[in-house]
């Protein structure tokens, strides 16, 4: 299983994402809902709790959507 953290994701930003983590309350409600659904995912996957495949869908798209906000937002 993949690791999909932000910092994974985008290691080069990480002192971006930590600045922003702290001065942008937006940015932080998005990074910690992201993190949420990243967990939840990383759950159902690995087999710890069950779920249908058309909500693991959703939450993949949904972490999807999360991550393109939040590199926008890093970009700026």
């Amino acid at each position: 299983m993949q690791k999909h953290d932000l910092l994974h994701e985008f290691p080069e930003m990480k002192d971006k994402i930590h600045e922003l983590k702290t001065t942008d309350t937006y940015f932080r409600k998005l990074f910690d809902e992201y993190h949420e659904v990243d967990h939840q995912i990383h759950s159902y996957e690995s087999g710890a709790t069950a779920t249908t495949d058309d909500h693991l869908h959703e939450l993949r798209a949904k972490r999807v959507h999360l991550k393109d906000s939040l590199y926008n937002m890093l970009k700026n």
